[in-house]
C-alpha cells in the first residue's frame, strides 16, 4: 500500500464564492427557489451580479470548502478541481495553498472559458440561494485524476455535484476505482436535494455497488433520494443500502447509520445563524477526518458539528476562527489522534 500523505482528497468543482446579502423580494423577482442550488450559463450570471449589492469574492465549491476546513481542524488535505489560467483561478490555487492544502491539477488551457463562480444570496434567515456558473470546472476529467495521490489519501471525498458535467463523472469513477485499488475509502456527499432528483437512481447504485464506502446527506437530500416525507423510513432504507453514513438535520443534529444501529448525535444550540453556507461541507470536513483518524463514529460527528457551528456563525463558507483550536478547546486530543 502507498505511502497515507493526506487524510482527505477532495474532487469537485473549484468555485469562486460571490456572498451577497439578499431579501426575500430579491428571490421573487429573480424567480430563485430559497435554499436549492441551479446551474446557469454566463449570461444570466452576469445578470444576477448585476442586481447584487455589495459582495464577498473567495475560493469556494463543496469539496474545496470540506478539504478547507481538513487543513484547519490539523489534518492533511488535498484537492483536484480545475480552474482556468486567469486571476479568479489564479486567486483559486493561492487561497489552497496557502491553507495547506496540495493542490496541484493543471489549469485549463482554453482562455475563452473562464473559471466558475457561484452567486450565493444569502437571506436574513441564514437561508443561502446559489446560481452557479460552472466554467472550467466542468473541464475536469478522468486525466486531472492523479493516482499517486488518491492513492496516498487515506478517504477520497466526492461531490454529488460532480454529477452534472459527463467527463467529471468519468473522472469520479476513475478515483472511485484507484481508491479502492489503493485499499482506501470513498466518500460521496449528494450535495443539493435538486441534484438528487436529476441522479437518484445513479446514486442508489453508487451506494449500493459500494463505489462509495462513506455517504454524506442532509435531511432534505436522504427524503429525496428515497422519496419519502418521513425521516425514520429513509433512514432505515439507508441503512440497509450503506454501509456507513451521516444525515445532518440542522439544530437537531446527526444521525451516524450503520447497518446495526443508528446513533442520533445532538449539537450545543448556536446562538445566531448569519450564513449556513458550507455547513454541510464543513461538518464534512470533521466527519471524514474523524473517520481517517480513527476516532468513534460519534466523536467524528460531534467533531462535523462542531466544524460546522463555527461557519455558520459569519459570512462565508471558510473558518474564521482556527478549527484545530476549537476543537481542543471541547476536548479533542488533536495531537494525539
Amino acid at each position: 500500500m502507498a505511502e497515507l500523505r493526506f487524510d482527505v482528497l477532495g474532487i469537485g468543482n473549484a468555485i469562486v464564492d460571490v456572498l451577497a446579502r439578499a431579501d426575500d423580494d430579491l428571490l421573487v423577482r429573480e424567480r430563485l427557489a430559497k435554499g436549492s442550488m441551479r446551474l446557469i450559463d454566463a449570461a444570466e450570471a452576469e445578470r444576477i451580479y448585476g442586481a447584487l449589492g455589495p459582495a464577498v469574492e473567495s475560493s469556494g465549491g463543496s469539496a474545496g470548502n470540506t478539504v478547507a476546513g481538513v487543513a484547519s481542524l490539523g489534518g492533511r488535505g488535498a484537492f483536484i478541481g480545475k480552474v482556468a489560467d486567469d486571476q479568479l483561478g489564479a486567486i483559486y490555487r493561492h487561497d489552497m495553498r496557502a491553507l495547506g492544502v496540495t493542490f496541484d491539477t493543471p489549469p485549463l488551457a482554453d482562455a475563452g472559458v473562464p473559471t466558475a463562480r457561484s452567486m450565493i444570496l444569502v437571506t436574513p434567515d441564514g437561508e443561502r440561494t446559489m446560481n452557479t456558473y460552472l466554467g472550467a470546472a466542468q473541464a475536469l476529467g478522468p486525466e486531472d485524476i492523479d493516482e499517486g495521490v488518491v492513492a496516498a489519501s487515506a478517504i477520497t471525498f466526492l461531490e454529488g455535484y460532480l454529477w452534472d458535467p459527463p467527463r467529471a463523472k468519468d473522472a469520479f469513477r476513475r478515483a472511485a476505482t484507484l481508491a479502492h485499488a489503493a485499499g482506501r475509502r470513498v466518500a460521496l456527499t449528494l450535495s443539493d436535494s435538486f441534484c438528487v432528483d436529476r441522479y437518484r437512481a445513479e446514486f442508489l447504485d453508487l451506494i449500493r455497488s459500494r463505489t462509495v464506502d462513506i455517504l454524506l446527506a442532509n435531511v432534505g437530500e436522504l427524503r429525496s433520494l428515497y422519496e419519502t416525507a418521513h425521516l425514520p423510513t429513509a433512514l432505515a432504507a439507508l441503512q440497509a443500502d450503506a454501509p456507513l453514513a451521516a444525515v445532518t438535520s440542522g439544530e437537531d443534529g446527526s444521525y451516524v447509520v450503520t447497518p446495526g444501529r443508528i446513533d442520533h448525535v445532538a449539537v450545543d444550540p448556536v446562538e445566531t445563524v448569519v450564513d449556513a453556507t458550507g455547513a454541510g461541507d464543513l461538518y464534512a470536513a470533521g466527519f471524514l477526518l474523524g473517520l481517517a483518524r480513527g476516532i468513534p463514529l460519534t466523536d467524528a460527528a460531534r467533531l462535523g458539528s462542531l466544524a460546522a457551528a463555527e461557519v455558520i456563525s459569519h459570512m462565508g463558507a471558510r473558518p474564521a476562527t482556527p478549527l484545530k483550536q476549537l476543537a481542543a478547546e471541547a476536548g479533542f486530543e488533536m495531537g494525539k489522534w
